[in-house]
């Protein structure tokens, strides 16, 4: 893959992972079962995927396997609290609601793992903050709006939660296999609740929850995984803090879910933040690799 295609790649998969909210919304069955059905099909379209693409990483071992388990917990209570946000509070609201994720990223980092947590990184976590303060139309508890971004908030709390374990258990491990593991503990863990559902789902949401599983997950993570072969981990981390942006720009087009000025500066200083960590991140771990080192 050149580097050209690796850049079209990685704006690909960030559109298709900024289409999940309006897939969400399109959707007609309950958040619950929006989830249980796109790990579905995304057990299916990685299982292809693993089959077809070269392996990048070892296959995970038991140990490995029962930590993947509890990730995929966790990616579950992501997206059912993301798709809870999405038919309260719409698109926006929760998109913009869960992409303070690197915030909480940031701090848990600070916490779990006792790394030093510099001043500019408390400045972007108080970007965040008055960014979800801008956003929130009003402070009633009981309004759809601020249920939606509080449920969008848990959502990236949840996700970086994931992403933190991710860190500890997914070193050296195919990239494709892990996901894999990730979905199908979804799948597993929500069959028992979901089931009674499936004779009830809508002839249409099974081509909403099959573009979810296979090109907001499957295609997606594949797409992005090709990519850090050949792009800098801080490139595909600024494109995909874009991923607000095609979620909210769609939303509007289909939805008419205009965002207000208010709500526009909130999302700005939110991406503006998500995209300054994730370069800091990106940078302090190629710091830490011995390619970056001085010689």
């Amino acid at each position: 893959m050149t580097p050209r295609n690796a850049l079209l790649a990685i704006h690909l998969g960030a559109l298709m992972f900024g289409l999940s909210g309006v897939l969400g919304k399109l959707a007609e069955s309950s958040p619950l079962t929006i989830t249980f059905g796109r790990a579905l099909f995304a057990v299916l379209a990685l299982l292809i995927v693993a089959l077809l693409l070269p392996s990048s990483g070892a296959r995970p071992d038991w140990r490995r396997r029962c930590g993947l388990m509890v990730g995929g917990m966790l990616l579950g209570a992501h997206w059912l609290t993301f798709f809870i946000a999405v038919k309260v509070a719409g698109v926006g609201i929760a998109t913009l609601g869960f992409a303070s994720f690197p915030a909480f990223t940031l701090l848990l980092e600070g916490l779990l793992f006792r790394e030093r947590t510099r001043l500019i990184e408390y400045t972007m976590v108080g970007l965040v903050c008055l960014g979800l303060l801008l956003v929130t139309p009003s402070f009633d508890a009981a309004s759809a709006p601020t249920t939606g971004l509080l449920y969008g908030i848990l959502s990236g709390l949840l996700f970086a939660l994931l992403s933190l374990l991710n860190r500890a258990v997914t070193r050296g491990i195919d990239a494709v296999q892990a996901a894999l593991w990730q979905n199908l503990a979804i799948l597993v863990g929500l069959l028992p609740f979901a089931w009674s559902s499936i004779p009830a789902i809508p002839a249409q949401d099974w081509l909403w929850l099959a573009l979810l599983g296979v090109l907001c997950t499957g295609l997606a993570h594949s797409l992005f995984v090709a990519s850090l072969r050949v792009l800098k981990a801080r490139t595909t981390s600024v494109i995909f803090a874009l991923e607000p942006v095609y979620g909210i720009a769609i939303a509007w087009w289909l939805f008419s879910e205009q965002p207000t000025l208010r709500m526009l500066a909130g999302g700005v200083l939110i991406i503006l933040a998500s995209i300054i960590a994730s370069r800091l991140k990106s940078e302090a771990v190629a710091a830490t690799t011995p390619s970056a080192r001085p010689r």
